[in-house]
């Protein structure tokens, strides 16, 4: 059984902290079973930057930048010692159980299923959610750039208190994620957590104590 499903935001790829992260999901993996799921980063920059020029349709969009994620479990996987890619949820429970991180490139499971609208409106934090489903993992943590999830309007640098707590119907308005993430939260009763990723520490406490600082779904 997978206990937690990790995505790991893009953005962390940004300064000097994902290689940190990933010594300590490394660290994590030998004590739990956990599945990454790697999000866009600068390699789906790319393709919004392509889509922008040239006006691509829905579907050719949609498929390269979850391309680009497998990009991005690539460089993960070289980053994280003794981790694993996987194309199956089954091969990442047999990753997992031996003590491995798995990393998951979602481009072949998603291809073949293609379960979520092909829209910009779907990123990583959908598809990791859709994966957690799959993968009947109990937990999602969403691993960001910032320290949680803030109120509309705000963020990282505003005004506002980072939420503790969010609802659905918060969830549904929040900028900290995609537009289609809190419709199909609501058809997966996971745990969800959002937390900093460049405070690797708070993913290995989460993991022991099953509390830490983010912002975790009310249900």
């Amino acid at each position: 059984m997978i206990e937690s499903v990790f995505k790991v935001g893009g953005k962390l790829i940004q300064g000097n902290g994902l290689k940190k992260l990933c010594l300590h999901l490394e660290k994590i993996g030998r004590r739990h079973r956990i599945l990454l799921v790697p999000g866009g980063g600068p390699f789906a920059d790319t393709v919004r930057k392509q889509d922008a020029s040239y006006g691509l349709s829905d579907g050719t969009a949609h498929w390269m930048a979850i391309l680009a994620m497998d990009q991005y479990g690539h460089l993960l996987a070289d980053l994280i010692p003794r981790s694993k890619l996987v194309r199956t949820i089954v091969e990442a429970k047999k990753v997992a159980g031996s003590g491995r991180v798995p990393v998951l490139l979602p481009f072949e499971v998603m291809y073949y299923k293609d379960p979520l609208p092909q829209s910009w409106t779907v990123t990583s934090d959908s598809i990791s959610a859709w994966v957690a489903k799959v993968a009947q993992a109990p937990m999602l943590v969403l691993l960001k750039d910032v320290d949680g999830l803030y109120n509309v309007g705000s963020g990282k640098e505003g005004g506002d208190k980072m939420l503790e707590n969010i609802s659905i119907d918060q969830l549904s308005s929040s900028k900290g994620v995609d537009p289609y993430f809190a419709k199909i939260m609501k058809a997966i009763p996971l745990t969800l957590w959002v937390i900093n990723g460049q405070k690797p520490e708070r993913a290995g406490e989460l993991m022991s104590k099953g509390r830490t600082r983010g912002t975790c779904l009310l249900r």
